[in-house]
């Protein structure tokens, strides 16, 4: 019997998510705001979270302070259901944190890793893994650490555990063309516009689906408002975003994640699975944080449900 619905390996941190700040204050200067929140942050974080509300059963692997941001996280966790035993608590860094600046406009950031740089995901044990249907990964960081992320998606694929990857930003510039073989290993390997267009080199987005599909590379990208893109075994699947009010984007791509994961559990079709993640992605958007508009199965069944039905009537 497996224990859990989904094991995710990666960063957790604190997001102090300021709002109405239309400029930075001078040297000696203070500047008021229209307020400040402080919420659950972290890609894999935000991931676990929205899966979670969505009923599946997770364990998360990461590392925390022993201060109180850390304390903070794990007690969001286990509010949400959240297995901790498998995160490590370090006094070597404090807890990661990001500050989000002006983020109903261009959103800036000022963020500090702390204990997420300690995680390496070569150190995961994979014993500890083998009681989940599904891993969720996240950190991968090109050449620097390529090979350790293709050892364990192998050893997760010939044990028969499903796996996904979130690829992220790459901040060293070097957008590494070993994604396409670490590619054969992972059953959903997400990526959004900006990313696909520098992996694939590519000029449209477009031209980057048909790339990989020509490649018959299984991917998701996420277009935003637009919604998203699946190409599996090279057909290529597409599914119209939700035309909502936008507060803030923070971790809209991590809750679209975890609503086209929960699709993909409970083993529903690929267009399925991308309405889910469309609807987690837009409902996200209407909170500020990227865990404040997170929403639990019931209601965003029947926020799909209004929207189809809107779009029949229309």
């Amino acid at each position: 019997m497996k224990t859990y619905d989904a094991f995710v390996i990666g960063d957790a941190n604190v997001d102090l998510v300021i709002v109405g700040c239309n400029q930075l204050p001078l040297p000696g200067q203070e500047i008021f705001v229209r307020d400040m929140n402080l919420h659950v942050g972290g890609g894999a974080a935000l991931f676990s979270i929205t899966l979670a509300k969505l009923g599946k059963k997770l364990a998360f692997k990461g590392i925390v302070g022993t201060d109180y941001y850390g304390q903070y996280i794990l007690e969001q966790f286990y509010q949400c259901g959240i297995d901790t035993s498998f995160i490590e608590r370090s006094d070597r860094n404090k807890t990661g944190i990001s500050i989000a600046i002006n983020p109903e406009n261009d959103r800036s950031f000022i963020s500090y890793a702390g204990t997420n740089a300690e995680l390496q995901v070569e150190h995961v044990a994979i014993e500890d893994l083998m009681p989940s249907h599904h891993v969720h990964l996240t950190g991968y960081k090109g050449s620097a650490n390529h090979a350790a992320y293709m050892k364990i998606a192998q050893k997760l694929n010939q044990s028969g555990i499903t796996v996904s990857l979130d690829v992220g930003w790459d901040d060293t510039g070097e957008w590494y063309h070993g994604i396409f073989d670490l590619m054969d290993w992972i059953d959903v390997f997400f990526m959004n516009e900006t990313e696909v267009l520098h992996y694939t080199g590519c000029k449209t987005v477009e031209d980057s689906i048909q790339f990989i599909a020509a490649k018959r590379k299984n991917a998701v990208i996420k277009l935003g408002a637009q919604g998203a893109v699946a190409i599996i075994h090279g057909i290529v699947t597409h599914c119209p975003g939700y035309n909502v009010p936008v507060v803030d984007t923070t971790g809209a791509g991590d809750s679209f994640n975890a609503g086209y994961i929960f699709g993909f559990l409970s083993g529903m079709p690929v267009k399925d699975c991308l309405v889910y993640g469309n609807a987690c992605g837009a409902l996200s958007v209407g909170e500020y944080g990227g865990s404040a508009g997170t929403v639990d199965l019931p209601t965003l069944v029947e926020f799909i449900q209004e929207r189809l039905s809107e779009n029949i009537k229309s």
